[in-house]
Protein backbone atom coordinates (compact mmCIF):
# COMPACT_ATOMS: atom_id res chain seq x y z
CA UNK A 1 0.00 0.00 0.00
CA UNK A 2 1.54 3.20 -0.96
CA UNK A 3 -0.38 5.92 0.56
CA UNK A 4 -2.01 5.56 4.02
CA UNK A 5 -4.87 8.73 2.75
CA UNK A 6 -5.99 9.84 -0.60
CA UNK A 7 -8.40 12.48 -0.22
CA UNK A 8 -10.41 13.49 -3.64
CA UNK A 9 -12.13 16.42 -3.96
CA UNK A 10 -13.60 17.09 -0.65
CA UNK A 11 -16.03 19.12 0.25
CA UNK A 12 -17.37 19.66 3.71
CA UNK A 13 -19.76 22.59 5.45
CA UNK A 14 -20.80 22.38 9.47
CA UNK A 15 -24.41 22.85 9.98
CA UNK A 16 -26.06 25.23 12.36
CA UNK A 17 -28.17 24.99 15.22
CA UNK A 18 -31.43 24.44 12.92
CA UNK A 19 -29.26 21.85 11.11
CA UNK A 20 -28.37 23.74 7.93
CA UNK A 21 -25.57 23.92 6.02
CA UNK A 22 -23.40 27.18 6.79
CA UNK A 23 -22.83 29.01 3.51
CA UNK A 24 -19.37 28.77 4.11
CA UNK A 25 -17.84 25.78 3.35
CA UNK A 26 -14.52 24.20 5.79
CA UNK A 27 -13.48 21.82 2.64
CA UNK A 28 -13.89 23.64 -0.56
CA UNK A 29 -13.10 20.37 -3.03
CA UNK A 30 -9.65 19.53 -1.33
CA UNK A 31 -7.89 16.62 -2.52
CA UNK A 32 -4.12 15.30 -1.50
CA UNK A 33 -2.01 11.62 -1.08
CA UNK A 34 -0.14 11.27 1.94
CA UNK A 35 2.23 8.35 1.79
CA UNK A 36 2.40 5.12 4.10
CA UNK A 37 5.18 5.75 6.71
CA UNK A 38 5.78 9.32 6.14
CA UNK A 39 5.37 12.51 8.09
CA UNK A 40 3.84 15.10 7.15
CA UNK A 41 2.45 18.60 8.34
CA UNK A 42 0.01 20.40 7.37
CA UNK A 43 -0.20 24.40 7.46
CA UNK A 44 -2.51 27.02 7.11
CA UNK A 45 -4.37 30.30 8.87
CA UNK A 46 -6.92 30.15 11.76
CA UNK A 47 -10.25 28.32 10.29
CA UNK A 48 -8.35 27.40 6.82
CA UNK A 49 -9.73 23.68 7.12
CA UNK A 50 -6.86 21.65 8.82
CA UNK A 51 -8.84 20.52 11.92
CA UNK A 52 -11.84 19.47 9.69
CA UNK A 53 -9.39 17.58 7.36
CA UNK A 54 -8.22 15.72 10.26
CA UNK A 55 -11.83 14.65 11.38
CA UNK A 56 -12.52 13.87 7.63
CA UNK A 57 -9.32 11.24 7.72
CA UNK A 58 -10.07 9.61 11.12
CA UNK A 59 -13.79 9.39 10.04
CA UNK A 60 -15.40 11.42 12.54
CA UNK A 61 -16.70 14.08 10.29
CA UNK A 62 -18.31 12.79 6.90
CA UNK A 63 -17.48 14.68 3.46
CA UNK A 64 -20.06 16.52 1.56
CA UNK A 65 -18.97 15.46 -1.53
CA UNK A 66 -16.01 13.71 -2.81
CA UNK A 67 -14.16 10.57 -1.00
CA UNK A 68 -11.74 9.40 1.06
CA UNK A 69 -9.66 5.99 1.59
CA UNK A 70 -7.25 5.50 4.46
CA UNK A 71 -5.54 2.52 5.13
CA UNK A 72 -7.16 0.58 2.11
CA UNK A 73 -10.39 1.22 3.50
CA UNK A 74 -13.72 3.53 2.05
CA UNK A 75 -15.67 4.11 5.30
CA UNK A 76 -18.75 3.70 3.52
CA UNK A 77 -20.26 1.78 6.49
CA UNK A 78 -19.96 1.83 10.30
CA UNK A 79 -17.78 -1.27 10.39
CA UNK A 80 -15.70 0.21 8.25
CA UNK A 81 -15.53 3.67 10.14
CA UNK A 82 -14.58 1.35 12.47
CA UNK A 83 -11.82 0.24 11.58
CA UNK A 84 -10.34 2.74 10.38
CA UNK A 85 -10.92 4.65 13.76
CA UNK A 86 -8.66 1.68 15.85
CA UNK A 87 -6.11 2.64 13.05
CA UNK A 88 -5.63 6.12 13.48
CA UNK A 89 -5.17 8.18 16.99
CA UNK A 90 -6.01 11.27 17.22
CA UNK A 91 -4.50 13.70 19.70
CA UNK A 92 -6.89 16.82 19.67
CA UNK A 93 -5.20 20.38 20.65
CA UNK A 94 -7.06 20.64 24.32
CA UNK A 95 -6.09 17.56 26.08
CA UNK A 96 -9.31 17.60 28.47
CA UNK A 97 -11.75 16.94 25.37
CA UNK A 98 -10.20 13.47 25.49
CA UNK A 99 -9.27 12.31 29.36
CA UNK A 100 -11.45 10.49 30.48
CA UNK A 101 -9.68 8.62 33.51
CA UNK A 102 -9.83 9.64 36.80
CA UNK A 103 -6.29 7.92 37.34
CA UNK A 104 -3.30 9.00 35.03
CA UNK A 105 -2.56 5.43 34.32
CA UNK A 106 -6.35 4.21 33.68
CA UNK A 107 -6.52 6.99 31.00
CA UNK A 108 -4.02 5.95 29.14
CA UNK A 109 -5.26 2.27 29.22
CA UNK A 110 -8.64 3.52 28.38
CA UNK A 111 -8.07 3.17 24.51
CA UNK A 112 -6.70 -0.67 24.17
CA UNK A 113 -8.68 -1.90 26.54
CA UNK A 114 -11.63 -0.85 24.96
CA UNK A 115 -9.86 -2.67 21.60
CA UNK A 116 -9.76 -5.51 23.85
CA UNK A 117 -5.95 -5.66 24.38
CA UNK A 118 -5.47 -8.17 27.10
CA UNK A 119 -2.86 -8.47 29.81
CA UNK A 120 0.21 -8.30 30.47
CA UNK A 121 0.08 -6.63 26.62
CA UNK A 122 -2.19 -3.56 28.18
CA UNK A 123 0.38 -3.41 31.17
CA UNK A 124 3.41 -3.51 28.89
CA UNK A 125 1.62 -0.59 26.37
CA UNK A 126 0.23 1.39 29.06
CA UNK A 127 3.77 1.29 30.73
CA UNK A 128 5.71 2.28 27.58
CA UNK A 129 3.53 4.85 26.83
CA UNK A 130 4.24 6.59 29.55
CA UNK A 131 7.48 6.28 29.91
CA UNK A 132 7.65 7.72 26.53
CA UNK A 133 6.32 10.58 27.19
CA UNK A 134 7.84 11.18 31.04
CA UNK A 135 4.76 10.72 32.68
CA UNK A 136 5.64 6.99 33.96
CA UNK A 137 6.36 8.56 37.71
CA UNK A 138 2.80 10.54 37.88
CA UNK A 139 0.69 6.89 37.07
CA UNK A 140 -1.09 6.79 40.22
CA UNK A 141 -1.51 10.99 39.86
CA UNK A 142 -5.23 12.47 39.48
CA UNK A 143 -5.99 13.56 35.91
CA UNK A 144 -7.36 16.39 37.29
CA UNK A 145 -4.28 17.57 39.07
CA UNK A 146 -1.80 17.61 36.14
CA UNK A 147 -0.58 20.91 34.83
CA UNK A 148 -2.31 21.61 31.06
CA UNK A 149 1.37 20.60 29.46
CA UNK A 150 1.31 17.10 31.65
CA UNK A 151 -2.65 16.64 30.36
CA UNK A 152 -1.45 17.12 26.80
CA UNK A 153 1.47 14.57 27.38
CA UNK A 154 -1.55 12.30 28.96
CA UNK A 155 -3.37 12.56 25.57
CA UNK A 156 -0.39 11.95 23.89
CA UNK A 157 0.00 8.77 25.94
CA UNK A 158 -3.24 7.99 25.61
CA UNK A 159 -3.07 7.69 21.70
CA UNK A 160 0.61 6.07 21.56
CA UNK A 161 -0.97 3.16 23.51
CA UNK A 162 -3.13 2.53 21.31
CA UNK A 163 -0.37 1.12 18.86
CA UNK A 164 -1.70 3.24 15.70
CA UNK A 165 -1.08 2.82 12.30
CA UNK A 166 -1.72 6.80 11.85
CA UNK A 167 -1.05 9.00 14.16
CA UNK A 168 -2.63 12.58 13.79
CA UNK A 169 -1.50 15.15 15.89
CA UNK A 170 -3.69 18.41 16.06
CA UNK A 171 -1.82 21.18 17.42
CA UNK A 172 -0.19 18.76 19.83
CA UNK A 173 2.59 20.80 21.46
CA UNK A 174 1.24 24.02 21.77
CA UNK A 175 1.04 23.99 25.19
CA UNK A 176 4.42 21.84 25.96
CA UNK A 177 7.41 23.09 27.11
CA UNK A 178 10.20 23.49 24.82
CA UNK A 179 12.28 20.99 26.11
CA UNK A 180 9.07 18.58 26.04
CA UNK A 181 8.22 19.89 22.90
CA UNK A 182 11.63 18.45 21.40
CA UNK A 183 11.71 15.30 23.30
CA UNK A 184 7.98 14.77 22.06
CA UNK A 185 8.90 15.15 18.50
CA UNK A 186 12.21 13.26 18.71
CA UNK A 187 9.97 10.36 19.72
CA UNK A 188 7.17 10.62 17.11
CA UNK A 189 10.25 10.86 14.47
CA UNK A 190 11.24 7.40 16.30
CA UNK A 191 7.88 6.45 16.14
CA UNK A 192 7.44 7.11 12.32
CA UNK A 193 11.46 5.56 11.51
CA UNK A 194 11.44 2.89 13.69
CA UNK A 195 7.29 1.52 13.34
CA UNK A 196 6.80 3.37 10.22
CA UNK A 197 3.67 5.16 11.95
CA UNK A 198 1.86 7.33 9.23
CA UNK A 199 2.14 10.84 11.01
CA UNK A 200 0.20 13.72 10.23
CA UNK A 201 0.73 16.83 12.32
CA UNK A 202 -1.53 20.00 12.47
CA UNK A 203 0.67 22.65 13.25
CA UNK A 204 1.33 26.81 13.39
CA UNK A 205 5.24 25.90 14.37
CA UNK A 206 7.23 26.80 11.64
CA UNK A 207 10.20 25.09 13.19
CA UNK A 208 8.13 21.59 14.11
CA UNK A 209 7.01 21.68 10.44
CA UNK A 210 11.00 21.85 9.08
CA UNK A 211 11.31 18.57 10.79
CA UNK A 212 8.62 16.47 8.80
CA UNK A 213 9.31 14.91 5.48
CA UNK A 214 5.90 16.94 3.71
CA UNK A 215 3.97 19.90 4.00
CA UNK A 216 1.05 20.41 2.61
CA UNK A 217 -0.49 24.00 3.08
CA UNK A 218 -4.55 25.00 3.24
CA UNK A 219 -5.96 27.95 2.34
CA UNK A 220 -9.92 28.12 2.05
CA UNK A 221 -10.37 25.03 2.35
CA UNK A 222 -7.76 23.55 -0.34
CA UNK A 223 -4.54 22.64 -0.66
CA UNK A 224 -2.29 25.89 -2.66
CA UNK A 225 1.20 24.13 -1.48
CA UNK A 226 2.82 20.92 -1.26
CA UNK A 227 6.27 19.83 -1.24
CA UNK A 228 9.35 19.63 1.19
CA UNK A 229 10.08 21.98 3.73
CA UNK A 230 13.02 23.27 1.90
CA UNK A 231 10.74 23.67 -1.43
CA UNK A 232 7.58 24.85 0.77
CA UNK A 233 10.52 27.75 2.36
CA UNK A 234 12.06 28.60 -0.91
CA UNK A 235 9.27 30.49 -1.55
CA UNK A 236 8.72 32.58 0.98
CA UNK A 237 6.42 35.46 -0.46
CA UNK A 238 3.83 32.69 -1.26
CA UNK A 239 4.32 31.37 2.51
CA UNK A 240 3.51 35.12 3.77
CA UNK A 241 1.07 35.52 1.70
CA UNK A 242 -0.16 32.35 2.72
CA UNK A 243 -0.84 34.09 6.62
CA UNK A 244 1.90 31.77 7.73
CA UNK A 245 5.59 32.55 8.33
CA UNK A 246 8.99 31.20 7.93
CA UNK A 247 11.37 29.62 10.57
CA UNK A 248 13.00 32.39 12.32
CA UNK A 249 16.49 31.90 11.41
CA UNK A 250 15.72 31.12 7.74
CA UNK A 251 13.46 34.18 7.70
CA UNK A 252 16.62 35.89 9.06
CA UNK A 253 18.71 34.60 6.27
CA UNK A 254 16.31 35.88 3.39
CA UNK A 255 16.30 39.27 5.18
CA UNK A 256 20.07 39.57 4.79
CA UNK A 257 19.77 38.56 1.75
CA UNK A 258 17.53 41.04 0.66
CA UNK A 259 19.40 43.95 2.45
CA UNK A 260 23.18 42.73 0.76
CA UNK A 261 20.64 42.46 -2.34
CA UNK A 262 21.93 38.62 -2.93
CA UNK A 263 20.81 35.28 -3.47
CA UNK A 264 19.98 32.18 -1.23
CA UNK A 265 20.91 28.81 -2.39
CA UNK A 266 18.15 27.02 -0.96
CA UNK A 267 19.92 24.07 0.00
CA UNK A 268 21.88 25.63 2.35
CA UNK A 269 18.46 26.33 4.68
CA UNK A 270 18.44 22.70 6.08
CA UNK A 271 22.11 21.84 7.21
CA UNK A 272 22.98 24.16 10.64
CA UNK A 273 26.43 24.67 9.30
CA UNK A 274 25.99 25.91 6.03
CA UNK A 275 22.81 28.09 7.17
CA UNK A 276 25.35 30.05 9.38
CA UNK A 277 28.00 29.80 6.54
CA UNK A 278 25.54 31.10 4.61
CA UNK A 279 24.30 33.85 7.35
CA UNK A 280 27.90 34.96 7.60
CA UNK A 281 28.83 35.81 3.82
CA UNK A 282 25.14 37.91 3.68
CA UNK A 283 25.91 39.75 6.57
CA UNK A 284 29.84 40.43 5.42
CA UNK A 285 28.26 42.14 1.89
CA UNK A 286 26.01 44.50 4.62
CA UNK A 287 27.95 44.77 6.93
CA UNK A 288 28.76 48.87 6.23
CA UNK A 289 25.22 49.49 6.11
CA UNK A 290 24.37 51.96 8.62
CA UNK A 291 22.54 51.59 12.09
CA UNK A 292 19.26 52.35 13.80
CA UNK A 293 18.42 53.62 16.71
CA UNK A 294 18.25 50.93 19.50
CA UNK A 295 14.51 49.76 20.84
CA UNK A 296 12.86 51.92 22.88
CA UNK A 297 13.33 50.84 26.52
CA UNK A 298 10.27 50.40 28.65
CA UNK A 299 11.72 51.03 32.24
CA UNK A 300 8.73 50.34 35.36
CA UNK A 301 7.15 51.70 37.80
CA UNK A 302 6.12 51.43 41.14
CA UNK A 303 5.56 47.91 42.50
CA UNK A 304 1.99 46.97 41.70
CA UNK A 305 2.22 43.39 42.86
CA UNK A 306 4.11 41.94 46.10
CA UNK A 307 4.46 37.64 46.31
CA UNK A 308 5.87 37.26 49.34
CA UNK A 309 6.85 33.81 50.41
CA UNK A 310 4.57 31.88 48.38
CA UNK A 311 3.91 28.36 48.91
CA UNK A 312 1.45 25.93 47.89
CA UNK A 313 0.59 21.99 47.57
CA UNK A 314 -1.95 20.23 45.88
CA UNK A 315 -1.86 17.16 48.42
CA UNK A 316 -1.28 18.42 51.97
CA UNK A 317 2.03 19.11 52.05
CA UNK A 318 3.46 15.51 50.22
CA UNK A 319 4.54 17.56 47.08
CA UNK A 320 4.52 21.39 46.70
CA UNK A 321 3.13 23.53 43.58
CA UNK A 322 5.22 26.19 44.52
CA UNK A 323 7.53 26.96 47.27
CA UNK A 324 8.64 30.18 49.17
CA UNK A 325 8.52 32.39 46.41
CA UNK A 326 9.03 35.70 45.73
CA UNK A 327 8.39 38.02 43.43
CA UNK A 328 7.63 41.82 42.62
CA UNK A 329 5.40 43.06 40.05
CA UNK A 330 5.64 46.74 38.61
CA UNK A 331 3.48 49.07 37.02
CA UNK A 332 3.66 49.12 33.41
CA UNK A 333 5.68 46.51 32.71
CA UNK A 334 5.59 43.35 30.66
CA UNK A 335 6.59 40.15 32.63
CA UNK A 336 6.92 36.81 31.54
CA UNK A 337 7.03 33.69 33.67
CA UNK A 338 8.49 30.48 32.17
CA UNK A 339 9.49 26.84 33.06
CA UNK A 340 8.99 23.73 32.11
CA UNK A 341 5.11 21.90 32.32
CA UNK A 342 4.25 21.02 35.58
CA UNK A 343 6.47 24.15 37.05
CA UNK A 344 3.94 26.16 38.95
CA UNK A 345 3.00 28.70 36.17
CA UNK A 346 -0.27 28.46 36.34
CA UNK A 347 -0.76 27.84 40.29
CA UNK A 348 1.47 31.06 41.03
CA UNK A 349 -0.67 33.10 38.68
CA UNK A 350 -4.30 31.56 39.84
CA UNK A 351 -2.93 33.29 43.14
CA UNK A 352 -2.32 36.86 42.00
CA UNK A 353 -6.12 37.65 41.67
CA UNK A 354 -7.66 34.90 44.39
CA UNK A 355 -8.76 32.51 42.22
CA UNK A 356 -6.18 30.25 44.44
CA UNK A 357 -5.96 31.59 48.33
CA UNK A 358 -2.34 31.21 49.90
CA UNK A 359 -1.77 28.13 51.70
CA UNK A 360 1.45 29.94 53.60
CA UNK A 361 2.94 33.37 52.37
CA UNK A 362 1.08 36.44 50.95
CA UNK A 363 -0.40 37.79 47.88
CA UNK A 364 -0.35 42.10 47.78
CA UNK A 365 -1.75 44.44 45.55
CA UNK A 366 -1.05 48.17 45.36
CA UNK A 367 -3.79 50.05 43.42
CA UNK A 368 -4.01 53.26 41.93
CA UNK A 369 -6.13 54.87 44.75
CA UNK A 370 -3.75 54.12 47.38
CA UNK A 371 -5.25 51.05 48.70
CA UNK A 372 -3.34 48.05 49.55
CA UNK A 373 -4.94 44.92 49.38
CA UNK A 374 -4.08 41.29 50.29
CA UNK A 375 -5.31 37.78 49.06
CA UNK A 376 -5.18 36.43 52.71
CA UNK A 377 -7.99 38.65 53.72
CA UNK A 378 -11.28 37.68 52.65
CA UNK A 379 -13.13 40.95 51.97
CA UNK A 380 -10.16 42.02 49.67
CA UNK A 381 -10.70 39.98 47.00
CA UNK A 382 -13.82 41.18 45.47
CA UNK A 383 -11.49 43.93 45.01
CA UNK A 384 -8.54 42.84 43.74
CA UNK A 385 -10.18 40.48 41.41
CA UNK A 386 -11.87 43.84 39.57
CA UNK A 387 -8.69 45.07 39.47
CA UNK A 388 -6.22 41.76 38.22
CA UNK A 389 -7.91 40.26 34.97
CA UNK A 390 -6.60 36.77 34.34
CA UNK A 391 -7.36 34.66 30.30
CA UNK A 392 -6.95 31.49 30.92
CA UNK A 393 -4.95 28.82 28.94
CA UNK A 394 -8.55 27.49 27.23
CA UNK A 395 -10.35 30.55 26.79
CA UNK A 396 -13.45 28.60 25.94
CA UNK A 397 -14.14 28.04 29.47
CA UNK A 398 -14.65 31.72 30.17
CA UNK A 399 -17.21 31.29 27.39
CA UNK A 400 -20.77 30.60 28.42
CA UNK A 401 -23.55 33.33 27.35
CA UNK A 402 -25.57 33.40 24.61
CA UNK A 403 -23.92 35.96 22.67
CA UNK A 404 -20.16 37.43 22.67
CA UNK A 405 -21.46 40.57 23.94
CA UNK A 406 -23.51 39.76 26.84
CA UNK A 407 -20.00 37.94 27.70
CA UNK A 408 -18.09 40.36 27.64
CA UNK A 409 -20.89 42.36 29.91
CA UNK A 410 -21.02 39.48 32.45
CA UNK A 411 -18.52 41.36 35.19
CA UNK A 412 -20.42 44.81 34.33
CA UNK A 413 -23.84 43.89 34.53
CA UNK A 414 -22.70 41.42 38.21
CA UNK A 415 -21.52 44.89 39.04
CA UNK A 416 -24.35 47.10 38.23
CA UNK A 417 -23.06 48.81 35.48
CA UNK A 418 -25.72 51.77 33.93
CA UNK A 419 -26.49 49.78 30.57
CA UNK A 420 -26.00 52.17 28.02
CA UNK A 421 -22.30 52.44 29.92
CA UNK A 422 -22.26 48.99 29.30
CA UNK A 423 -22.56 48.73 25.86
CA UNK A 424 -20.38 51.54 25.31
CA UNK A 425 -17.34 49.85 27.44
CA UNK A 426 -18.16 46.49 25.58
CA UNK A 427 -17.34 47.60 21.96
CA UNK A 428 -14.59 49.75 23.29
CA UNK A 429 -13.01 46.19 24.92
CA UNK A 430 -13.87 44.39 22.25
CA UNK A 431 -11.89 46.91 19.37
CA UNK A 432 -9.16 46.71 21.71
CA UNK A 433 -8.66 42.73 21.40
CA UNK A 434 -9.26 43.26 17.98
CA UNK A 435 -12.77 41.90 17.85
CA UNK A 436 -14.95 43.78 15.32
CA UNK A 437 -18.52 44.71 15.74
CA UNK A 438 -20.09 42.00 13.33
CA UNK A 439 -19.30 39.20 16.02
CA UNK A 440 -20.68 40.16 18.74
CA UNK A 441 -24.20 39.52 18.33
CA UNK A 442 -23.21 35.56 17.55
CA UNK A 443 -22.64 32.65 19.69
CA UNK A 444 -19.28 32.17 21.43
CA UNK A 445 -19.18 28.70 20.52
CA UNK A 446 -19.72 30.10 16.90
CA UNK A 447 -16.53 31.56 17.10
CA UNK A 448 -12.83 30.69 15.54
CA UNK A 449 -10.67 29.62 18.29
CA UNK A 450 -8.59 32.85 17.72
CA UNK A 451 -11.71 35.06 17.89
CA UNK A 452 -13.18 32.77 21.42
CA UNK A 453 -9.17 33.89 22.96
CA UNK A 454 -10.36 37.29 21.74
CA UNK A 455 -13.79 37.22 23.01
CA UNK A 456 -12.52 36.09 26.56
CA UNK A 457 -10.16 39.01 26.72
CA UNK A 458 -12.59 41.44 25.71
CA UNK A 459 -14.15 40.31 28.95
CA UNK A 460 -11.36 40.85 31.17
CA UNK A 461 -10.49 44.15 29.94
CA UNK A 462 -14.27 45.32 29.84
CA UNK A 463 -13.24 45.64 33.39
CA UNK A 464 -10.21 47.83 32.86
CA UNK A 465 -8.08 45.86 35.38
CA UNK A 466 -4.90 47.44 36.69
CA UNK A 467 -2.98 43.93 35.67
CA UNK A 468 -3.76 41.93 32.77
CA UNK A 469 -2.66 37.86 33.40
CA UNK A 470 -2.72 35.75 30.35
CA UNK A 471 -1.85 31.82 30.21
CA UNK A 472 -0.29 31.26 27.12
CA UNK A 473 -2.43 33.96 24.61
CA UNK A 474 -1.27 33.19 21.44
CA UNK A 475 -1.29 29.24 22.26
CA UNK A 476 -2.79 27.57 18.90
CA UNK A 477 -2.81 30.89 17.02
CA UNK A 478 -1.55 31.45 13.55
CA UNK A 479 1.79 33.39 13.04
CA UNK A 480 -0.29 36.42 11.52
CA UNK A 481 -3.13 36.35 15.08
CA UNK A 482 0.05 35.40 17.27
CA UNK A 483 1.47 39.06 15.56
CA UNK A 484 -1.81 40.83 16.03
CA UNK A 485 -2.16 39.58 20.14
CA UNK A 486 1.30 40.76 20.73
CA UNK A 487 0.33 44.32 19.16
CA UNK A 488 -2.73 44.25 21.33
CA UNK A 489 -0.10 43.03 24.45
CA UNK A 490 2.33 45.80 23.59
CA UNK A 491 -0.51 48.49 23.28
CA UNK A 492 -1.90 47.61 26.14
CA UNK A 493 1.41 48.00 28.31
CA UNK A 494 1.82 51.14 26.39
CA UNK A 495 -1.35 52.43 28.17
CA UNK A 496 -0.83 52.00 31.09
CA UNK A 497 -1.58 48.09 31.86
CA UNK A 498 1.05 46.24 33.56
CA UNK A 499 0.97 43.09 31.89
CA UNK A 500 1.84 39.02 33.14
CA UNK A 501 2.23 36.59 30.79
CA UNK A 502 2.85 32.87 31.28
CA UNK A 503 4.76 31.44 27.84
CA UNK A 504 6.26 28.11 26.37
CA UNK A 505 7.69 30.15 23.54
CA UNK A 506 11.13 31.67 24.31
CA UNK A 507 11.46 33.90 21.63
CA UNK A 508 8.23 35.21 22.34
CA UNK A 509 9.26 35.91 25.85
CA UNK A 510 12.67 37.42 24.91
CA UNK A 511 11.36 39.71 22.05
CA UNK A 512 8.54 41.42 24.08
CA UNK A 513 8.84 40.95 28.14
CA UNK A 514 10.42 43.65 30.09
CA UNK A 515 11.68 41.05 32.36
CA UNK A 516 11.32 37.13 32.75
CA UNK A 517 10.91 34.84 35.60
CA UNK A 518 12.00 31.51 35.49
CA UNK A 519 9.96 28.56 38.10
CA UNK A 520 11.46 25.24 38.17
CA UNK A 521 10.29 22.45 40.65
CA UNK A 522 7.92 24.73 42.13
CA UNK A 523 10.97 27.20 42.77
CA UNK A 524 11.98 30.60 41.38
CA UNK A 525 15.30 29.72 39.79
CA UNK A 526 16.27 32.81 38.06
CA UNK A 527 14.70 36.45 36.60
CA UNK A 528 15.98 39.25 34.72
CA UNK A 529 16.24 40.78 31.27
CA UNK A 530 16.01 38.39 27.97
CA UNK A 531 19.83 39.07 27.62
CA UNK A 532 20.87 38.24 31.54
CA UNK A 533 19.02 34.95 31.30
CA UNK A 534 20.29 33.85 28.04
CA UNK A 535 24.15 34.82 27.87
CA UNK A 536 24.80 31.99 29.87
CA UNK A 537 23.36 28.94 27.52
CA UNK A 538 24.51 26.48 30.11
CA UNK A 539 23.07 28.47 32.94
CA UNK A 540 19.76 29.07 30.82
CA UNK A 541 19.62 25.02 30.25
CA UNK A 542 20.19 24.02 33.83
CA UNK A 543 17.05 26.69 34.74
CA UNK A 544 15.54 24.58 32.53
CA UNK A 545 15.10 27.16 29.67
CA UNK A 546 15.75 26.16 26.22
CA UNK A 547 17.86 28.62 23.95
CA UNK A 548 15.13 31.34 22.16
CA UNK A 549 16.36 30.34 18.09
CA UNK A 550 16.75 34.19 16.92
CA UNK A 551 18.70 34.50 20.35
CA UNK A 552 21.12 31.33 19.79
CA UNK A 553 21.22 31.57 15.69
CA UNK A 554 22.52 35.09 15.31
CA UNK A 555 25.27 34.61 18.20
CA UNK A 556 27.01 32.06 16.18
CA UNK A 557 26.64 34.26 13.57
CA UNK A 558 27.90 37.07 14.71
CA UNK A 559 30.92 34.99 17.14
CA UNK A 560 31.99 34.04 13.34
CA UNK A 561 31.39 37.51 12.05
CA UNK A 562 33.55 38.80 14.09
CA UNK A 563 36.51 36.57 12.74
CA UNK A 564 36.71 38.24 9.52
CA UNK A 565 35.35 41.81 10.94
CA UNK A 566 36.98 42.66 14.36
CA UNK A 567 35.55 46.13 15.12
CA UNK A 568 32.29 44.40 14.98
CA UNK A 569 29.73 45.21 17.88
CA UNK A 570 28.51 42.05 19.89
CA UNK A 571 25.71 43.46 21.05
CA UNK A 572 22.52 41.30 22.48
CA UNK A 573 20.51 40.01 19.52
CA UNK A 574 17.01 40.12 20.90
CA UNK A 575 14.78 42.71 19.49
CA UNK A 576 11.95 44.77 21.15
CA UNK A 577 10.80 46.53 17.72
CA UNK A 578 8.09 45.75 15.21
CA UNK A 579 10.26 44.46 12.21
CA UNK A 580 11.90 41.45 14.20
CA UNK A 581 14.17 40.53 11.22
CA UNK A 582 15.39 43.56 10.30
CA UNK A 583 16.14 44.50 13.95
CA UNK A 584 18.59 42.01 15.02
CA UNK A 585 20.55 42.39 10.73
CA UNK A 586 21.47 45.66 12.61
CA UNK A 587 22.05 44.40 16.01
CA UNK A 588 24.40 41.89 14.26
CA UNK A 589 26.03 44.14 12.16
CA UNK A 590 26.55 47.31 13.61
CA UNK A 591 30.08 48.60 14.05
Amino acid sequence: MDSAVIVRNVTFAYKNEEGEMTPDKALNGISLDIKAGSYCAVLGPNGSGKSTLAKIIDVLETPDEGGVVVLGVVPDDEDKCYEIRENCSYVFQNPDNQIVGTVVEEDVAFGPENLGVPLPELRERVDAALKYTGLYDLKDREAATLSGGQKQKLAIAGALAMDPKILILDESTAMLDPVSRDEFLDLVERLNRDKGITVITITHDMNEAARCGKIFVIEDGKVTMEGSPAYIFSHPDAVKKAGLDLPQDIDLIYELARLSDSSVDEEDLFDDTARIRTAVRLASKAVEMPSEQPPVKHDHGDKILQITDLSYSYDSGRHYALEHIDLEVYEGEILAIVGRSGCGKTTLISHLNGIVRPQSGDVTLYTRDGETLSTNRKKDVAAIRQNVGLVFQYPEYQLFEETVAKDIAYGLTNRGAVEDNISVRVKEAAKIAGLTEDVLDKSPFELSGGQKRRAALAGVLVMKPQVLVLDEPAAGLDPRGRHDMFETIKALRDSGTTIVIVSHNMDEAARFADRIVCLKDGKKVAQGTASELFEDEKKARECGLSMPVLYDFSSKVRQELSKTHPGICLMPPLPFCEDEARSIVRSVLTC
